[in-house]
């Protein structure tokens, strides 16, 4: 299976995360306008710059990028991008663990660059390729960035097949977090259709706020959204129901993104699923009797362990579903 890496997606560094006000270490260590807003890729692309110039680095002393106040609705129904570095932060992030230092931008167009290779690799004939993505992706929506993902890797993938296979495309989620960016971007399209299995929601897990079962779509979009919450400690059998269940929702797309996080992986310390080794490798094996076009984007996993194992298992398993 052709492998995409760049030597670029290492230059992010985040040092840490800020998690309900305490610093904690980093859990994420070392095509665009049609999927994001040109006002959120201009300020990733200059945030650590405004920062350092704006001298925040040395007074107060902070190295990274972090907002302290977020534009909340009820603030203000239309806000507008702020003046201050300080506060331009929480105009585009949405939590307080995605940090931005001075090598991070380079890291997240280098990542967008890999998934668009693999795009062209398999267009160009191979069956499937693997994009090893860093920073990940499919937490970040089009104009905000969060869930220790900025550019959304797996949808500027999708976006780049629906224009050149045409419609359907498909995007499946294993990660053990809802893909909350990937469906808000394309929650009311019906030329990309998403779903995603992970741990539910309602049971005190991020992204909180989205993946429950009734989110269905919206517009043209309506029924093009399909989402399988957990309950967690869910182990292999109901795991590879519910990727079954995706498989069988993207069946009779055109090509194949699959947003590959491995945190639901036992011991991971992001997830409380508990999916082994040998369900990594049937996932895999269902997902490539598809027999689809598939480029697999990197998304989670945090025991540094077992996450490239548990990534391997499922990369055999696609390859002994296609021989």
């Amino acid at each position: 299976m052709p492998v995409v890496w760049s030597e670029r997606c290492s230059l992010h560094d985040p040092q840490r995360e800020h998690w309900i006000g305490i610093a904690t270490p980093a859990a994420e260590v070392p095509a665009l306008y049609a999927v994001h807003d040109r006002a959120l890729v201009d300020y990733l692309a200059s945030a650590w710059a405004e920062w350092s110039a704006a001298g925040l680095a040395d007074d107060p002393g902070q190295p990274r990028v972090v907002p302290y106040v977020f534009a909340h609705a009820a603030l203000t129904p239309s806000p507008v991008v702020p003046a201050a570095a300080t506060a331009k932060a929480g105009f585009f992030a949405y939590d307080t663990m995605s940090l931005i230092g001075p090598g991070s931008w380079g890291a997240m167009r280098a990542a967008v660059d890999v998934a668009l290779t693999a795009v062209d690799v398999v267009l160009e004939g191979a069956p499937h390729a693997y994009a090893c993505c860093r920073p990940p992706g499919h937490h970040a929506c089009r104009a905000c960035y969060g869930g220790s993902c900025y550019l959304n890797n797996s949808a500027v993938a999708a976006a780049a097949l629906r224009e050149r296979v045409g419609p359907p495309v498909a995007v499946v989620d294993i990660d053990a977090h809802h893909g909350n960016g990937t469906q808000e971007i394309f929650y009311a399209r019906s030329d990309v259709r998403v779903c995603s299995t992970h741990v539910d929601p309602g049971a005190g897990w991020f992204p909180h706020f989205l993946g429950f079962a009734e989110e269905r779509g919206s517009g043209e979009g309506t029924g093009a959204n399909l989402n399988i919450p957990l309950t967690p400690g869910a182990g292999d059998d109901v795991w590879l129901d519910a990727v079954g269940g995706l498989a069988a929702f993207a069946n009779d797309a055109k090509a194949l993104v699959v947003s590959l996080g491995v945190d639901a992986g036992a011991g991971d310390p992001e997830s409380p699923l508990r999916v082994s080794a040998s369900g990594f490798r049937e996932a895999g094996r269902i997902i490539g009797r598809l027999g689809l076009p598939t480029v697999l984007v990197q998304e989670g996993g945090y025991d540094l362990e077992t996450i490239g194992p548990l990534v391997l298992e499922t990369l055999c398993g696609i390859e002994e579903a296609r021989r």
